[in-house]
């Protein structure tokens, strides 16, 4: 039995057809996964305040990892390390002399850096808790300066098995890739599960922790196979990790400014109230859902092909190449905005509403989402256009705006609230607008509106400079495209509103299979309509996905999960 799962996490992938629908089945599985530790959380403690210490204990942690741990990413990693297999096999070096040693070294580095930092860090908590969270009571911060000192071990077992990813995939073992993040998201659910009861809310950190280690260990049976398990050694070579600084660096600022505004954003929702820090996190992670399968697979998917056709001087066809894709990602992710706009408390109710998860954390969380979707087809075409500049070398443009704008969605999240508190007209028209009237800490959702707002702007942005900086004229030819979505997708929301209030009449509205065929025949309905107003406006895209189906099903490109948040 363990012979036959060794030879299965070691089972090399050399047909593409294969690999991609191993990760793309177990990406989904991980989302899915990932959902099912939402619910259980939700199930436990509702919107609460002791859930938000556990999701504020997050934001040092997570901070750190993107700063550090990004630095030695697959994504910059794996090319390097390529190129010095190559350089081994130039020169006879069938053991692999350089490509050992600059593992080794990155290792090493890496490891000394993190731990020291990770000291610092667990020394001087007790100075950041305040910071992270004015808003909590002195109870809740030295809770949150516990759990936040045991999850500043999460970022150096997820770094570690960085590392560790590039040797899989450099040998196309996709298995052990492909089950990683389903590892990390089971073994938050046995801190919730099974060492919450034992420890308390401890027992949830002490799941991440076990989560991160489970997400490198999985993968040290290919490393051991192919005796390329990194080394520590004090003989660092400089020169490889100034390498490898300069390629990751500015991808590494852009993931650290972005984890800056979360944080302060979440600084913000601990003076609101208790429990505001927790529905704007669950708010996220279901808009996160859509953005994943849709828009990072598309932008990850286009990239190897952009950098090609750029590198080889075919401008024209690599601005085709990004218009196609940006046409995908509108197409698939604009119905996505009307579905959840319309369908949110259905979406919510089923995903999150259990135990201690009240009717009215499913409005409030509910009408955060709605908010969060606005700015859903933005945050996909950014991550096409981020990946668009990377192909052409062009790393710092999207960089510097990526900053601005993150000041800019700061400063809004500031006025948005004093402007809320400020002006009772304005409070009452978004508590109508979201039916959220009579509910506390409703002042929460001009948090998401803000991180909208500011993607928005990010967004109109980031297109001038590309058109400019790659002498565009028009606007990629994606306006028939967008309208027809457009017209198909609100058609469709309208068609999936008035469903909603004709099966309500039928269906329950406070058990499970009621609220969830509601939600899913209304769906289903408008989803029907979304295809036949784009069959009638002949849409390129659905004829284009039809016979995709038809033809060539199997033929799809691997596709890498984004590094994930701890």
């Amino acid at each position: 039995m363990v012979k036959r799962i060794l030879n299965f996490l070691n089972w090399e992938f050399t047909n593409i057809n294969q690999a991609a629908l191993l990760l793309g089945f177990f990406a989904l599985l991980s989302q899915i996964l990932g959902l099912f530790r939402d619910r259980a959380l939700a199930y436990i403690f509702g919107a609460s305040a002791s859930l938000d210490v556990y999701y504020a204990a997050f934001r040092i942690p997570d901070f750190l990892y993107v700063t550090i741990a990004s630095l030695a990413a697959v994504t910059a990693l794996l090319p390097i390390l390529n190129a010095k297999i190559k350089k081994d096999h130039e020169q006879g070096n069938e053991s692999f002399i350089e490509a050992r040693r600059f593992l080794g070294s990155i290792f090493s580095a890496y490891l000394m850096s993190m731990v020291v930092v990770s000291i610092i860090l667990y020394i001087v908590m007790p100075k950041l808790a305040p910071l992270l969270a004015p808003g909590f009571s002195h109870s809740q911060i030295e809770q949150l300066i516990s759990i936040s000192r045991i999850m500043l071990l999460s970022p150096i077992f997820m770094g570690v098995s960085n590392l560790f990813g590039s040797v899989t995939q450099m040998f196309r073992r996709f298995t052990v890739y492909a089950l990683s993040p389903i590892l990390y998201n089971a073994g938050i659910l046995i801190g919730v599960l099974v060492l919450y009861p034992m420890f308390g809310i401890s027992g949830i950190a002490l799941g991440v922790v076990l989560g991160a280690l489970l997400h490198g260990l999985i993968q040290i049976p290919v490393l051991i196979r192919h005796r390329f398990f990194p080394q520590l050694t004090l003989r660092i070579v400089w020169k490889d990790i100034k390498e490898l600084v300069m390629v990751s660096l500015p991808r590494t600022l852009g993931l650290a400014t972005t984890n800056v505004s979360i944080l302060i954003i979440v600084a913000m929702a601990s003076i609101i109230g208790g429990g505001a820090i927790s529905v704007f996190q669950f708010s996220f992670n279901l808009q996160n859902v859509p953005l994943v399968l849709v828009g990072l697979s598309y932008s990850v998917a286009a990239f190897p092909t952009l950098s090609r056709l750029y590198t080889d001087g075919n401008i024209a066809a690599y601005i085709k190449e990004i218009e196609h894709a940006a046409r995908q990602i509108i197409f698939w992710l604009l119905p996505v905005v009307f579905l959840f706009i319309v369908l949110r408390a259905q979406i919510v109710r089923v995903i999150l509403g259990s135990g201690m998860f009240s009717w009215s954390d499913t409005r409030l969380t509910a009408a955060s989402l709605a908010l969060f979707s606005l700015s859903v087809v933005a945050q996909g075409l950014i991550l096409l256009m981020v990946r668009g500049y990377y192909a052409a070398g062009r790393t710092w443009r999207p960089l510097v705006i990526n900053v601005l704008t993150t000041g800019i969605t700061i400063v809004s999240a500031y006025v948005f609230l004093n402007f809320f508190y400020a002006h009772p007209s304005f409070q009452y028209f978004i508590e109508s607008l979201l039916r959220v009237d009579g509910i506390k800490n409703t002042a929460l959702l001009m948090l998401p509106l803000a991180f909208s707002f500011g993607i928005t702007v990010n967004l109109i942005w980031l297109w001038i400079a590309f058109c400019r900086d790659f002498h565009i004229v028009g606007n990629f030819n994606l306006s028939r495209s967008f309208f027809q979505n457009f017209a198909a997708s609100f058609l469709m929301g309208f068609v999936a509103y008035q469903c909603l209030g004709f099966f309500a009449q039928f269906l329950s509205d406070i058990t499970f299979w009621g609220v969830f065929l509601q939600g899913f025949l209304s769906g289903i309905i408008g989803i029907i309509v979304f295809i036949v107003v784009l069959k009638i406006l002949k849409n390129e895209e659905l004829d284009e996905l039809v016979n995709i189906f038809k033809t060539k099903f199997l033929k799809v490109v691997v596709i890498q999960e984004s590094q994930p948040d701890l």
